[in-house]
């Protein structure tokens, strides 16, 4: 499946309605709590203006661009942590995920009703929060458990790790999401803080009315975007702004018609294409590329992957006979014109196994098995 990005939120704050026009697909999404009980994924492109350059340059054939998987999960209401609703089912998809975007109901809506009686983003992202802190309290509750026989028999290790466990149950006590946590053996805890649902990387997703995509949201400002907005910026985390009615419209329409309708609506890019970038930053990935006469092709890999790790991602018998990789940068590759040119110009580099790919490579694989 690739890196994942799981869509959560209370129920009817619009997360299918969204993912349908996110991926084309055909999540049920109805005017009742828990539509979506398993949940739906769906890769998408992930807009990159380089991919088209380097296409026509290279004269390519056919233009492949990275994707992003996005999972479609159940809705959560108050008491999740305890069972209530689908909150085992909930709780567990997200823990499956790499990272979260958390769809906030920002629009009125007299047809559509809110599971909490009103619209408030911050009381509703307060809702979700503690539900996942509870779930991680209780983890680290029961590991804490675990590790206590051997940290009392001398084990150092597991004396280490209960220090930090004991310092981390106080964090989420306060409040506090494990992705601020700071371990004192940031190695020994890190796998354990990847499970941690408060320790996903999360970004926020304001469905607002139409109306509201005119004006950009503002601190102190009192539309419910300004009130998630002013949340955000406080924290430092990411935001995306978008109507899930708009876009559902949009993603009936051809490219054209789509382009078109944008305009009208003061618009220069989807929603849903900002939310695939931002999605995509957020899982810390980056981009690099094969181009040649028969298609241009984009490749996802964690920031700080090596040539080896990168050629895996185009077929395991590059990574296993992995010899060495040719790479030129992105402008580059534009400034020369070509994969010849830059060679003459020097612009061409050889790299071996300790390389760390750089986003906007372009990179020949050489290996043997």
């Amino acid at each position: 499946m690739g890196f994942t990005c799981g869509i959560i939120g209370l129920p009817n704050v619009g997360k299918s309605t969204i993912f349908n026009a996110l991926t084309s697909a055909k999540a049920a999404a109805a005017n009742f709590p828990f539509c979506t009980i398993e949940p739906n994924t769906g890769a998408i492109p992930v807009p990159d203006d380089r991919l088209p350059k380097l296409a026509k340059l290279a004269g390519s054939a056919e233009i492949i661009p990275t994707q992003i998987t996005f999972v479609d999960i159940a809705g959560l209401i108050r008491g999740a942590s305890k069972g209530e609703g689908l909150g085992n089912q909930f709780l567990g998809h997200i823990r499956a995920v790499d990272a979260v975007a958390h769809i906030v109901r920002c629009f009125d809506d007299e047809n559509i009703i809110h599971v909490e009686g009103s619209v408030d983003p911050l009381r509703d992202i307060d809702t979700i929060d503690t539900e996942l802190l509870l779930s991680d309290l209780d983890s680290v509750q029961k590991l804490l458990l675990r590790i206590d026989k051997p940290a009392r028999s001398g084990d150092k290790e597991a004396k280490a790790q209960q220090d930090d466990l004991t310092k981390l149950e106080k964090h989420l006590s306060e409040g506090k999401g494990a992705r601020s946590f700071e371990p004192g053996n940031p190695e020994a805890m890190a796998a354990i803080l990847a499970n941690l649902l408060t320790g996903k990387p999360v970004m926020f997703v304001a469905n607002v009315h139409e109306d509201d995509l005119a004006s950009e949201p503002k601190v102190g400002g009192s539309r419910p975007v300004d009130k998630l907005f002013g949340y955000t910026e406080k924290l430092g985390l990411k935001l995306v702004v978008i109507s899930g009615k708009v876009e559902s419209e949009i993603a009936e329409l051809n490219r054209d018609e789509r382009a078109e309708y944008m305009a009208a609506m003061g618009l220069t890019t989807s929603g849903l294409d900002r939310l695939a970038v931002t999605g995509y930053k957020l899982l810390n990935l980056i981009t690099f590329f094969t181009v040649g006469p028969k298609e241009a092709h984009a490749w996802t890999a964690q920031a700080g992957s090596k040539g080896p790790q990168c050629a895996g991602k185009i077929h395991s018998d590059f990574e296993k006979g992995y010899i060495r990789a040719e790479v030129i940068g992105y402008e580059d590759f534009i400034t020369t014109g070509s994969e010849a040119k830059a060679r003459d110009a020097g612009k061409l580099r050889v790299e071996g196994k300790e390389y760390v790919m750089q986003d906007g490579d372009l990179v020949h694989f050489r290996f043997n098995v």
